[in-house]
């Protein structure tokens, strides 16, 4: 059962996309979720994309500018070229995440077949109501996306997303 937490992601608020949906979960699943984003990690192999600077380690905004600028410039530097660019926002990424389409791709990768049922397991017909002060909503059933907040799904976002063999 989570219990989402709409926290707003700027001030003033103004409309409903101006919040953030923060999953609450007991203290022992985030300490479970840390193992599981750690056996993950160790399945995903290091050559997945090495323009993925989201959610890796010592990579942020800065570098993935910093880097397409570079890329862009040198390339600019040869006579008679140009670049194209195309810049995707993955708008509520999370919540488009489809379980069985994740579990086919961590079986490519070798995951253990236990292990890819726990994972859909843990995705799919998740319990999940809104709590606004003290006013909880009626609970819905979720079989798609990934709890915001939940430790690995950054990770589930990358192997959904870029895996495409």
């Amino acid at each position: 059962m989570t219990t989402i937490i709409p926290v707003p992601k700027k001030s003033p608020v103004s409309c409903l996309n101006d919040y953030r949906p923060v999953a609450l979960t007991p203290i022992i699943m985030k300490c479970f979720e840390r193992l599981v984003m750690r056996h993950i990690k160790n399945l995903l192999p290091p050559s997945l994309d090495p323009m993925q600077f989201v959610y890796r380690p010592n990579r942020s905004t800065h570098d993935a500018i910093s880097t397409t600028l570079h890329l862009a410039l040198t390339h600019l530097d040869n006579k008679d070229t140009y670049v194209q660019m195309l810049f995707i926002d993955f708008s509520s990424a999370f919540n488009t995440i489809i379980p069985q389409h994740l579990i086919e791709k961590l079986n490519l990768l070798g995951t253990n077949t236990s292990f890819c049922n726990w994972i859909l397991d843990f995705l799919t017909g998740r319990p999940q109501s809104v709590r606004i002060a003290n006013t909880m909503s009626s609970t819905t059933i979720l079989s798609t996306g990934a709890p915001q907040g939940c430790v690995f799904s950054p990770l589930l976002f990358e192997l959904h997303y870029q895996v495409r063999r």
